[in-house]
């Protein structure tokens, strides 16, 4: 089978299924597992070079407004391919290539390709996104096993917390603005033995006040910027880490990781439960979190 996929997520999930001989295309972000060089990238990006957060911010807003696309799609690098399955998204314009898009490039391949539309909103979402991808590529059995693993994972951290009071955290998946934490999201800082007040579950990210973080009722705030890896995230924290009236502050790498729809949830899941339940998970690895107060 010729796969292409138009997600970083979807990605990982082939490669964990023992399918990355199968991958074709790939996309611009496309950046784990180790080993995908010499696949062809036929997505890009329309910003360009290093911002703020304001600044993406800002023109990610002017981009959906005008009703423009923020990734590019090489349709004839596409056709050229001859992909027998896309695996895409449509939860998300801002996260990656806008399904419409994707549908429009799949309408000029000389032969059938079967679109793929994966939209989790919670972990089970994501295990049964393995389980379909593994059928769908005759490795049922592969995934079977995979979410098997990723499950016991979870079961065995959660013996590991032994019932430990939740603690009130406050995620942000932007800075500035901030945005809450959404979809996913909150159902792992559960798992993890935390609850997020502002948090969405199944729900889209929103823009908050600051007035609302600042009054939220948590001990700790974890920065889990989309898009962000961790050195990019602590350098746009950096400066409100005075202004958290006491609480713990923590940036996480959010595009490795939380952001990200995977098999590295559950990783998320441990790097959470470390922040906020060190007595009983150890520290968290400083290649993944870091305190900045």
């Amino acid at each position: 089978m010729r796969i292409v996929s138009l997600l970083p997520s979807a990605t990982e999930i082939v490669c964990a299924l023992g399918l990355r001989d199968q991958l074709v295309a790939i996309t611009h972000e496309c950046d784990y597992p180790a080993g995908l060089g010499g696949i062809p990238v036929v997505t890009s990006s329309v910003l360009s070079g290093p911002a703020s957060s304001p600044e993406i911010d800002r023109h990610i807003r002017e981009l959906v407004h005008e009703g423009s696309s923020i990734y590019r799609l090489d349709a004839e690098r596409l056709q050229s391919l001859k992909p027998d399955l896309i695996l895409t998204q449509e939860l998300c314009d801002v996260c990656a290539v806008s399904y419409p898009i994707v549908e429009d490039a799949a309408r000029r391949l000389d032969g059938p390709a079967r679109i793929v539309s994966l939209e989790p909103q919670s972990l089970e979402d994501v295990f049964k996104n393995i389980s379909m991808i593994g059928r769908l590529a005759d490795r049922a059995a592969a995934a079977s096993k995979l979410v098997g693993e990723l499950s016991d994972r979870v079961a065995r951290l959660r013996v590991q917390l032994g019932g430990r009071s939740p603690r009130p955290v406050l995620c942000l998946e932007w800075i500035e603005p901030p945005f809450n934490a959404g979809h996913w999201t909150p159902g792992l800082v559960e798992l993890a033995g935390g609850k997020d007040p502002l948090g969405k579950p199944g729900a889209p990210a929103v823009p908050l006040s600051w007035d609302s973080v600042f009054s939220s009722e948590t001990e700790v705030v974890v920065v889990m910027a989309c898009g962000l890896r961790l050195d990019r995230s602590l350098a746009e924290a950096a400066r409100l880490s005075t202004r958290l009236g006491g609480r713990q502050l923590w940036v996480v790498d959010g595009n490795a990781y939380f952001s990200r729809p995977g098999p590295r949830l559950v990783d998320s899941i441990e790097i959470m439960a470390a922040i906020l339940h060190p007595e009983a998970m150890g520290r968290p690895s400083f290649q993944v979190a870091r305190r900045l107060a």
